[in-house]
């Protein structure tokens, strides 16, 4: 089927920003600390402002939430959520592990997600009800359902650690296969390739996840927050899965 008039407005635009952070890229560009002690650059600004000339100059109607912008209609029915470098951390130590994340919101719920890693070099979307796809290849979670033959990837645990979670983590890392930290948009990318089962992160923030969400959704896997909670514009955490794993990862953590 063919994608919907918004879902390629977010192809086009990530492939806008992917220019921009291209090019700037082991330049050596200006890096400014924010008052949450998080960097930008002169390549996040840029990024976003073209995401937004492209989104906005195709459906003005519709909200826009950016990481390096004011927001403007948070309340319209449209509302698109956008990080145009997620990772900019390790887009300033030069290493490939970022990405551009672009996702709409309808009536509250994610709608389609772009999710583009213009250095590492792919690029992921999806809708809903057409499936996700990773360059072009349509995407499928794992039908894994033990611990004992799962790959766990983790980011972000700095909370995690400080909590009552930790203990949890560490029972079922004990019985998994493998536990990894890919990191970023490209352990959700492995997930809903059916390359491991699941992502486990604490200190995220909603634009970091929201596309990530409607990708590994629509492979075929499901996503909460830690809590088992539906994600929403004010969540702080994320179990992503196959699916499979999803509950028994949680009954872990309620333990």
């Amino acid at each position: 089927m063919a994608n919907s008039a918004r879902l390629d407005a977010a192809l086009i635009a990530a492939a806008v920003a992917a220019e921009i952070i291209r090019n700037s890229y082991r330049r050596n560009i200006k890096v400014r600390i924010k008052a949450d002690r998080s960097p930008v650059t002169e390549a996040d600004v840029a990024a976003e402002a073209a995401i937004r000339d492209v989104l906005q100059g195709q459906f003005p109607q519709d909200g826009f939430y950016g990481e390096e912008s004011a927001a403007e209609r948070m309340d319209a029915d449209c509302l698109w959520l956008v990080d145009p470098i997620d990772g900019t951390k390790s887009f300033v130590r030069e290493y490939p592990m970022f990405s551009t994340q672009i996702a709409l919101m309808q009536l509250g719920h994610l709608d389609l997600g772009v999710s583009s890693a213009p250095v590492y070099g792919e690029i992921a979307w999806a809708e809903r009800g057409q499936g996700a796809w990773l360059d072009g290849v349509r995407l499928a979670v794992s039908r894994i359902g033990r611990f004992e033959d799962a790959t766990i990837s983790t980011g972000n645990l700095k909370a995690l650690a400080a909590g009552p979670r930790w203990a949890a983590l560490g029972r079922m890392i004990t019985r998994l296969d493998r536990i990894r930290g890919f990191g970023d948009f490209l352990h959700y990318h492995l997930l809903a390739a059916g390359k491991i089962e699941a992502v486990i992160e604490s200190n995220i923030h909603i634009l970091d996840i929201a596309a990530l969400t409607v990708i590994v959704e629509e492979a075929g896997g499901r996503v909460t927050d830690l809590e088992g909670a539906s994600i929403s514009l004010a969540s702080t955490s994320i179990l992503a899965s196959n699916g499979l794993l999803h509950e028994p990862i949680l009954e872990e953590f309620r333990r």
